[in-house]
């Protein structure tokens, strides 16, 4: 297989921040490519743009990988509301095939292009988190993929974003089937090597071929609480920060997995040029292989109707922890451990800068442009030496994605669009550095404030939901309180006393918005509540709709069991709201359609759908069930008025199942 040769595309095209006025597209091509964007209005005569240096970046990843990021301005701008073709055509190949010809699974049946919208407003959005390839479950971007195709001909009906929340990817959890493929695409591609400082695996090649480079990885990574014999193998026994996840038998180390990981989480195309080797198990890790090879097998079969979905929804994106590590800069002693080492460091820096070519340049190419500049100039000397990553200037462009202020992003529109980041600009609690920081720290509060002033509306996405279930947060606490808050991944706004405060002080502020949205993940399961501020009858309105995951879950007896107790423990008159740090809130949990009567927690996987009406508000909120249903979330409003209608009408109200 090896000795094929390569298709001219890896991956993509996937859509990203696209406007009337300027188009930005990402994708990966086994070469430099030639290319010509052809865009085919509805009702206008089509354009052909050349793709040259200004607008289309081409950096080497390896000797036969490389990242194409395209930003096209438009000096004619785009119309809204239309269905806009478009092709990609390879202009250095005879006849300059195009999508159809090169990746014909991007199109839908008798259509020889994919398309995209320009929404009128931002007021249909598609949102979820959390895609695990390994959860033995279904893909909500299958499911999203299925409900775009039966609306495609109606362009009014298409979402104006695909925002993902969160854990695009699982740097920190990794099945063994799927670091093998890894590995055999780092080898048929050529990707990069570096050297591992730190570590007494000398590269990245002896770190492919060591013993433990399968599902005991925790014995590679820096941890204090190790064996002492591998510790010294790999480390010459020195103490060492704590990677806390519990999956990380197989946690990506280098950048080149990390790179291959993404290729292999958005693309059919690669796994279709491997043939990866089994590797060398103990007895008791082969069953769980075959499991997880299953399970995989599953998921690369929904791969191109993934990448048809990314081919024609324009997608955001922002991190949360396991698109790096589990709880990645949860505490300020976490951060003295990890970034303590230069192992650790490398180890973080190699995911982060994964996400910024993957993920965080084409959510605002201006704001990462320093950034790209600079892992370019990296990755343009490499590929021309013919070596690995110069180790000086690959902790240089660490360092500097480290101390990135700009990964959250505003996207004006109808209503505007606020992205938060929550994990590197955290309020450390300086006096007790092993309690959980703030997901976000005073000043990048205040210019949340300072964006928020003079809107009407505003959709605010926080991976991590503001407002959450309350007995899965005091728990939390309860572990926090005890000192161990990497046990129970404490990583909620009301966490951090001074960050929920200024959080909630926003909200009620007179000249903030009268409507909030807000949209999360993170939790593994989805639920939505309606808010408003208690003693004020002008106060906000706010919405808090969580969906997640993408493609995981949460345990369902235990996630049925905290849902039955939190609705005895935190009922509207239980004392116990008074001991939240939420008790000015009012909070009215919206009971899903298909649960069981009672139940206020949807667990299943899939992609969230909320609609807003003119004033910002939800008017329908559904979740897109991975299984092949939707789930509607009907407001108190709309239950009461369905059973006065029933009980006039002489009927029982609706009987709900699963």
């Amino acid at each position: 297989m090896d000795d094929q040769p390569l298709p001219d595309i890896l991956a993509g095209p996937l859509l990203r921040r696209l406007s009337p006025e300027r188009l930005v597209l990402w994708l990966v091509g086994s070469r430099p490519l030639e290319l010509g964007l052809h865009l085919h209005p509805e009702g206008a005569p089509p354009r052909r743009l050349r793709l040259g240096e200004e607008r289309l970046r081409r950096i080497p990843v390896g000797r036969h990988a490389w990242l194409h990021l395209i930003e096209v301005p438009l000096a004619t701008p785009l119309p809204r509301g239309r269905r806009i073709g478009y092709d990609l055509r390879l202009e250095d190949r005879d006849g300059t095939p195009g999508i159809a010809d090169w990746a014909p699974h991007l199109c839908y049946d008798g259509e020889s292009r994919p398309a995209f919208v320009l929404a009128e407003d931002q007021r249909r959005l598609l949102h979820g988190s959390c895609r695990k390839p390994h959860h033995r479950g279904e893909d909500g971007l299958v499911c999203g993929d299925d409900w775009l195709a039966e609306r495609r001909d109606r362009p009014e009906a298409w979402p104006a974003w695909l925002l993902m929340t969160g854990d695009q990817v699982y740097a920190d959890d990794v099945a063994g089937p799927m670091l093998a493929a890894i590995h055999a695409l780092i080898r048929r591609l050529g990707l990069v090597d570096e050297v591992l400082e730190g570590a007494t695996v000398a590269d990245s090649q002896a770190l492919y071929a060591a013993p433990s480079g399968y599902y005991r990885r925790e014995a590679l990574l820096p941890d204090i609480t190790v064996n002492v014999a591998l510790r010294e193998r790999f480390f010459g026994g020195a103490r060492k920060p704590v990677f806390t996840s519990a999956n990380a038998h197989n946690h990506l180390i280098t950048f080149a997995e990390v790179m291959a990981m993404y290729l292999l989480m958005w693309s059919p195309v690669p796994w279709g040029l491997i043939a990866p080797s089994r590797p060398a198990l103990p007895e008791e890790l082969d069953a769980r292989y075959d499991e997880e090879q299953e399970v995989i097998e599953a998921f690369v079969a929904g791969l191109p109707q993934c990448a048809r979905l990314l081919a024609h929804l324009p997608s955001l994106m922002i991190f949360d922890d396991h698109d790096v590590t589990d709880d990645w800069n949860l505490t300020a002693e976490w951060e003295a451990c990890a970034y303590g080492h230069p192992f650790s460091r490398r180890i973080i820096g190699n995911a982060l800068w994964g996400y910024l070519l993957c993920q965080g340049w084409g959510n605002d190419p201006e704001r990462m442009a320093g950034l790209i500049e600079q892992a370019e100039a990296l990755l343009g000397e490499t590929h021309e030496r013919e070596e690995g990553l110069p180790a000086p200037s690959q902790d240089a462009l660490l360092e500097a994605l480290r101390g990135h202020r700009d990964w959250g992003f505003r996207v004006p529109g109808t209503p505007p669009l606020l992205v938060l980041d929550t994990r590197t600009r955290r309020w450390r609690n300086e006096r007790r550095p092993g309690r959980p920081s703030g997901l976000m720290d005073w000043e990048a509060l205040c210019e949340l404030q300072q964006a928020l002033l003079g809107s009407e509306s505003v959709v605010i996405v926080s991976p991590a939901p503001m407002f959450g279930v309350k007995l899965i947060e005091g728990i939390q606490k309860l572990f926090v309180l005890a000192g161990k808050p990497l046990l129970v991944d404490a990583e909620n706004w009301m966490a951090h006393r001074g960050a929920a405060s200024v959080m909630l002080n926003i909200f009620r502020h007179s000249q903030t918005p009268g409507n909030y949205v807000i949209l999360s993940g993170d939790v593994h399961y989805s639920f939505v509540y309606d808010i408003r501020i208690r003693h004020r009858r002008q106060g906000p309105r706010l919405w808090q709709i969580t969906s997640s995951g993408i493609k995981n879950g949460f345990p369902e007896p235990l996630l049925s069991t905290f849902d039955r107790l939190n609705r005895w423990l935190y009922a509207p008159r239980s004392p116990l709201n008074w001991f939240t740090q939420r008790r000015p809130m009012h909070i009215t949990p919206r009971d899903p359609d298909r649960a069981e009567a009672g139940e206020r927690l949807w667990n299943g996987s899939g992609l969230g759908l909320v609609e807003l009406d003119s004033q910002g508000r939800p008017a329908r909120i559904r979740q897109l069930d991975a299984r092949g249903f939707e789930v509607d979330f009907p407001s108190p409003e709309d239950r009461e008025a369905e059973a006065d209608q029933a009980a006039a009408s002489g009927r029982a109200g609706p009987k709900c199942s699963k």
